[in-house]
């Protein structure tokens, strides 16, 4: 089975856009066709984003809706505690919670809108970031 660690920018895309790329993965990890990879960290990362005024104003979910989709989530992913930082590696310092989740399960694809922000990751650990377009590409073949 395909495992990935989806960046904030792939969970937010997915509340935003009912058939988006990004809504397609969220639906393939419901369906346990790929695994997201994610460590507490990154969890807490995707729940403060999606409770920002902005994005509320857009997926228009309460907290207990939130609350829920939360822990279902939580109990499709693969979890990982993060017990080696590799920082600094990125630009980005909100970006190394993703990354430290994909060095830490040995996972090798992380699905981002911001593959730019990841390409210092791909020199340095083989780690690649590919968008969730590309990505869906790919588990087609």
């Amino acid at each position: 089975m395909h495992r990935v660690v989806l960046d904030t920018s792939v969970v937010v895309s997915g509340f935003r856009s009912a058939s988006g790329a990004s809504r397609v993965l969220l639906r393939l990890v419901a369906e346990e066709r790929i695994v997201a990879v994610v460590s507490p960290a990154l969890m807490f990362e995707y729940e403060h984003v999606l409770k920002r005024p902005r994005q509320r104003a857009v997926h228009r979910l309460s907290d207990g809706e939130l609350g829920a989709f939360f822990d279902e989530l939580s109990l499709m992913c693969d979890r990982v505690i993060t017990r080696f930082q590799w920082r600094p590696q990125l630009a980005d310092a909100n970006d190394e919670l993703v990354l430290e989740a994909a060095v830490n399960r040995l996972c090798q694809t992380i699905v981002t809108h911001n593959i730019r922000d990841f390409a210092d990751a791909e020199r340095s650990l083989g780690i690649r970031a590919v968008t969730p377009a590309t990505y869906l590409r790919e588990l087609a073949r």
